[in-house]
């Protein structure tokens, strides 16, 4: 088997408050090859966004990763001095925000932040780092892309902020892009359009994607794999296809039904019961057993993440069992 570009073994991020500590990320395992997608998906607060930054070194006290591996090609990112992380990220391993102004500063022209990104890592001229940015603008779709160049932030729509911040994650080529719902505010035309591009680019240019959102379409039209997660643990993992078209946790069939076209017309929403629980007092074994219509005894006790299937992972006692 070839080495994979990511493999992250039992990460835990832990946030240490006065309150208590919230487990933001326990126990989380998952890898990924060249040029794969993988879909990371759960309700706000599951740990997405937060295992994305504790990959890529950007979890800010009162948070710290107090266990686990993060091996980027056999390299644990973990045992990184800052400078050297520094030296991996953007060059090596980069991530596309939300909100693109996390990326852009809108006090400075486009062409000015692309050319310093690119002369952070490399020992390149103006001239040549100006000619890549133009051809990073082209790829994710920026007509006239000289005259772009020349623009600050604030004469770009919310679509075009997002590809520029798109086209500066892949101006070092990295072999790895951590996407945290950079699509949500964008209508559906410009979604899609970013979305056919990140596809293209993965597959022309082998980058990996790990591709964060609570969207199941957006998923269901770009992953190859899904992990979907829950109070800070991966609670099913397999291929898009299995997961969403026969889920195993009561978790994961509980999303997909909660989305608007399976349900009939004029019936009411599909909906989870209660709230996502608070991470500094979960419940006692499996944390979503006060939502589970299935929950029993059993699952007072906290359950492993066990083979279902070939390559189907899943942490549940009762797998498969048909919920009421």
């Amino acid at each position: 088997m070839p080495q994979p570009t990511l493999d992250v073994r039992n990460l835990q991020t832990h946030f240490f408050t006065r309150d208590g500590v919230a487990k933001a990320v326990e126990d989380v395992s998952f890898s990924l090859g060249s040029g794969e997608v993988l879909g990371l998906v759960g309700e706000s607060g599951s740990g997405k966004t937060v295992t994305g930054f504790s990959i890529l070194g950007l979890v800010d006290p009162p948070g710290e990763v107090v266990g686990g591996e993060i091996l980027f090609k056999g390299r644990n990112l973990l045992k990184l001095s800052e400078e050297e992380m520094r030296n991996v990220r953007g060059n090596h391993l980069a991530m596309v925000f939300q909100d693109p102004m996390m990326t852009l500063n809108p006090v400075l022209r486009i062409d000015t932040q692309m050319i310093e990104a690119i002369q952070a890592h490399q020992k390149v001229g103006t001239d040549v780092a100006r000619e890549r940015a133009r051809d990073a603008l082209g790829k994710v779709g920026i007509a006239s892309p000289d005259e772009r160049l020349r623009a600050y932030p604030h004469q770009f729509s919310g679509g075009m902020r997002q590809r520029v911040a798109i086209a500066i994650a892949l101006l070092n080529q990295p072999e790895l892009i951590i996407a945290d719902e950079p699509t949500t505010a964008l209508d559906v035309t410009i979604q899609g359009q970013i979305l056919h591009e990140v596809q293209r680019l993965c597959r022309e240019t082998g980058t990996a994607l790990i591709w964060i959102t609570h969207d199941l379409a957006v998923v269901a039209g770009l992953a190859e794999r899904i992990c979907v997660m829950y109070a800070g643990r991966i609670v099913e993992t397999g291929s898009v296809d299995e997961v969403l078209d026969r889920p195993l946790h009561p978790y994961s069939k509980g999303l997909i039904e909660s989305v608007p076209s399976h349900n009939q017309r004029g019936r009411r929403l599909n909906q989870i019961p209660g709230m996502t629980p608070s991470l500094l007092s979960l419940p006692e074994g499996c944390a979503f057993r006060t939502r589970c219509p299935i929950a029993d005894v059993e699952c007072r006790r906290l359950p492993s993440l066990h083979e279902a299937e070939t390559e189907r992972r899943i942490f549940c006692h009762h797998p498969q069992r048909e919920t009421a």
